[in-house]
């Protein structure tokens, strides 16, 4: 009884004193906006939505203090149409990224390390690598041909001494196949007048050249922003000017592409604003909507409108005040601060108008409404805040820090509404009311519960008998990519990668102590059924070298004199076009040797189109076929001078990937293609760490933030059941009563459960944050139901209680269910939630909660007796 005789108190201060309240409201409110404005940051790291006391996090800073080169990646991804301009194209984009400090802190090519080039024949097995020597042995006087003279014209050369040899038997041409196909092609394409480069790492290297696969890659670590929405922006729009200025991407004959985490994050930002004017101006209009159909009146909107928005500013200037930054999840805590506090307002404007109709004097009515309303708003506030708060020791630091805003958010929006509201509808001067605010169109439906309330209560039961089955049938996509727009840039590329095991995003990391350590658990990792295979340092120190350089020592005996010759003249227009003729003479006498389809063939009609071009095309043709040539030559010379590779002659550029500098070793573990899915990735995670406990990685954190996630929200969960039955028990004193609201939010959880598994709508990392908020709903709905009937009150839905709860969820299901129109499938999938949910939650209390409450009698000391005006005229 204090409480309604204080919340009176307060009603009556609030209409004496309505100006000067009013003011003071403005005034804080300015002053806070203020105050925000200087103070509040937004932290875009991911990173820091989890506790660094996590044992998984902890392992992640140690990995990243320890490799800082593989962390707060953009990652450049080249493809061309050859392997040698994915490569010059790679290194122009390097270059000129390593001389723009502004932008990016370091630039890396780990494809392009000069001991690859050296040693790389090395890593070849026994067969492939002695099929390759005898290629090149074979193929020795071309090759020759080609060191002594690398142009058009030392080519045409060399495939005329082939068209001599085919002649007279001496060539066996099958060991050309691959080479002559790729000069047949880029010869059809210079006599079109169209030349274009050919890749001479295929044409001399046979598949090989395919070993390392098409893309290559620029890593860099780019200066980024915490303070804006897309922290990495200013870079990656620096790093495509760059790309876009080099010819192999001007000309379209390289691509470039960019992913990576910084990336992903990006463009993950970015997806959430697209659509959003939009989506919030059609929001706004149905708010605004439902408001004029709850309350009539545009005075009454103006009223709740001003109270959200100090709410808003003061819970705001207490994130700024005790927390200082919000994350990507306590963002969303002004979201659920209007879905939840617009229901405060609603029900003390509906009940204002209701007690207007029966008292002409506004101070009175006012007095009535906080005496009648106040306490269950009060009541819903602190439970709400209750279970927000439940929220607040768990190791998910962003739902903790929402739990905290918000938690307090609901306490601010009481306050505001029971002091600067009713201020406001003073200063206002609202007229007094002429008819019922009820939903009289439901009153039948309220006799038709009482009369079968146990048919429908066995109907519910039904349904949460199916919701319980199905519970365990709940999945959570742990898979943060899934929440992302799979249309965008970092998304349709990393997909890409990922279909390779050397470039799949998902790996796992673990230090060894040394690295023969690190050697024996990497090739015990590569016997697990989910594990494609695993890298140590000692994975670059080839076997059988001995064999394998004698053999290479060979070959490079052979071809030294071949590969070392003098320069060579230039080459004019005139000599080409009389290598042109020499060599189409060649081919032509081999033709009846030659098989039908041979590339010769070809070659041959194209030299005769091609003796005809001006002198400028004919140069034009010599640059671009013979461009990558030299490169090539200098490559294979290089393979062919390998040496000893040993753990201490590893070069340092290699090494510091693997080794720390107190000696520990990382072993880096890929995944098969079977655990590209939430399943298979934690079975690769599972098998891994019952390995190797420490281990850590990228893999790893996927399934353990995702473990962390459900671990927190169903402690969470029980701890606010808990606080919210508490703290109903305490106020109620009635644990039938506290039964009665909390079965309600049971039922439509389940119903809610029953819903996403029959559509079905996996939770994942962003639809999971509308559990709290169901939460809240649902209790502040039902609370609404119980305490009427606790009143006597037994006309529920055509109560302007009712009116309240329906125009309350209408606007919190407009706000929540635009969300589901977002471009990013985790808003969206969030939105859809929340909006199933609150259906689920306006079933269960505007149907199970009446027919629940009409099977049980209402206290004695509070019923009316029957026939009385106050059984017919006690507002709900």
């Amino acid at each position: 009884m204090w409480i309604e005789t204080k919340l009176a108190a307060i009603a009556r201060l609030s209409s004496r004193h309505a100006p000067w309240l009013v003011l003071a409201g403005l005034l804080i409110a300015v002053g806070s906006a203020f105050y925000t404005k200087n103070h509040l940051g937004i932290d875009t790291n991911t990173d820091d939505l989890f506790s660094a006391k996590l044992p998984w996090r902890q392992a992640q800073i140690a990995m990243d203090k320890d490799f800082p080169q593989y962390g707060d990646l953009l990652v450049g991804v080249v493809d061309a149409k050859t392997p040698e301009e994915a490569d010059a194209t790679a290194d122009a984009i390097a270059r000129a990224a390593r001389a723009d400090h502004a932008h990016f802190r370091t630039v890396r090519r780990p494809d392009d390390l000069a001991f690859f080039k050296t040693e790389g024949l090395l890593f070849l097995d026994q067969p492939s690598l002695q099929k390759l020597l005898n290629n090149l042995v074979q193929a020795q006087p071309f090759i020759g041909q080609l060191a002594a003279d690398p142009s058009m014209r030392g080519l045409l050369t060399a495939i005329g001494l082939l068209g001599q040899g085919a002649a007279q038997g001496q060539v066996d041409l099958s060991g050309y196949s691959t080479a002559l196909q790729g000069f047949a092609q880029g010869l059809k394409s210079a006599a079109s007048g169209h030349p274009e480069p050919i890749s001479w790492q295929r044409l001399l290297g046979g598949t090989l050249s395919d070993k390392a696969g098409p893309s290559r890659f620029v890593l860099v670590q780019p200066v980024q922003d915490y303070g804006v929405i897309e922290p990495g922006a200013d870079a990656t729009a620096a790093l495509r000017h760059i790309a876009s200025e080099v010819p192999t991407i001007e000309s379209g004959r390289a691509t470039f592409r960019i992913t990576g985490q910084i990336a992903l994050a990006d463009q993950q930002f970015a997806s959430l604003t697209e659509g959003i004017v939009t989506v919030t101006v059609i929001s706004v209009l149905l708010i605004l909507l439902w408001l004029v159909l709850a309350v009539r009146r545009l005075r009454y909107i103006l009223a709740i409108v001003l109270t959200l928005i100090l709410g808003l500013l003061l819970t705001t200037f207490f994130a700024s005040l005790a927390i200082g930054t919000l994350n990507l999840i306590s963002v969303a805590f002004a979201v659920l601060f209007v879905g939840l506090a617009i229901d405060f307002a609603i029900q003390i404007c509906v009940r204002y108008r209701d007690e207007r109709r029966l008292s002409p004097d506004a101070e009175t009515a006012l007095v009535q409404t906080l005496r009648k309303t106040g306490n269950s708003v009060l009541l819903a506030a602190v439970s709400i805040a209750a279970g927000f708060f439940a929220f607040v020791p768990t190791s998910f630091k962003g739902v903790a820090e929402l739990g905290l805003i918000a938690g307090v958010g609901m306490l601010i929006a009481f306050a505001c509404t029971i002091t600067f509201l009713p201020a406001l509808i003073t200063l206002l001067r609202l007229p007094a009311e002429g008819h019922e605010t009820g939903i009289m169109g439901l009153a039948p439906l309220d006799g038709l519960l009482r009369r079968q309330h146990r048919p429908v209560l066995g109907l519910f039961a039904v349904l949460a008998i199916a919701g319980v089955v199905l519970l365990p049938r709940i999945t959570f996509d742990s898979d943060p990519l899934d929440t992302q727009n799979p249309h965008t840039e970092a998304m349709e590329t990393l997909r890409a990668l990922a279909s390779n095991p050397v470039t799949n995003p998902y790996s796992i990391d673990v230090l060894s102590p040394s690295v023969a350590a690190a050697a024996g658990l990497a090739a015990k990792l590569s016997l697990l059924p989910m594990v494609d295979h695993a890298i140590s340092l000692s994975s670059f120190v080839p076997a059988d070298q001995s064999a394998k350089l004698d053999a290479i020592a060979d070959t490079e005996e052979l071809l030294a004199p071949t590969l070392n010759p003098g320069p060579a003249s230039p080459v004019t227009p005139g000599d080409i076009r009389i290598a042109a003729t020499t060599a189409e003479k060649a081919i032509d006498s081999a033709r009846a040797k030659l098989a039908p389809g041979s590339p010769l063939l070809a070659i041959g009609a194209d030299l005769a189109t091609l003796g005809r071009e001006s002198d400028s095309q004919l140069m034009a043709a010599n640059a671009a076929l013979t461009e990558f040539l030299p490169v090539e030559l200098d490559n294979l010379r290089s393979s062919l001078s390998a040496g000893p590779v040993t753990l201490a002659n590893l070069p340092r550029n290699l090494t510091i990937d693997w080794l720390t500098p107190d000696g520990r070793a990382r072993v880096q573990v890929l995944p098969k293609a079977s655990a590209m899915n939430s399943q298979g990735l934690r079975s690769f995670v599972n098998e891994v760490t019952a390995v190797a406990p420490g281990a850590g990685g990228s893999a790893v954190t996927v399934i353990d933030s995702a473990t962390t996630i459900i671990d927190a929200f169903r402690e969470a969960a029980v701890l606010a059941l808990v606080a919210i039955a508490a703290m109903l028990l305490i106020f109620l004193r009635r644990p039938r009563d506290v039964l009665l609201i909390l079965a309600p939010l049971v039922l439509s959880s389940l119903m809610t459960v029953l819903v996403i598994v029959l559509l079905p709508l996996p939770l994942n990392f962003a639809n999971i944050i509308a559990l709290p908020l169901l939460q809240g709903v649902g209790v502040s709905f039902n609370l609404y139901f119980v305490m009427n009937w606790r009143a006597g009150e037994q006309r529920f839905l055509a109560s302007p209680t009712a009116r309240a709860i329906l125009f309350s969820a209408l606007t919190t299901g407009t706000a929540f269910g635009s969300l589901a129109f977002s471009h990013h499938p985790g808003t969206a999938s969030m939105g859809l939630l929340l909006l199933l949910s609150l259906v689920c939650t306006l079933i269960a209390t505007f149907i199970f909660e009446p027919a629940l409450l009409y099977a049980v009698p209402p206290p004695k000391a509070t019923r009316p007796a029957p026939g009385t005006i106050e059984e017919h005229e006690r507002v709900g």
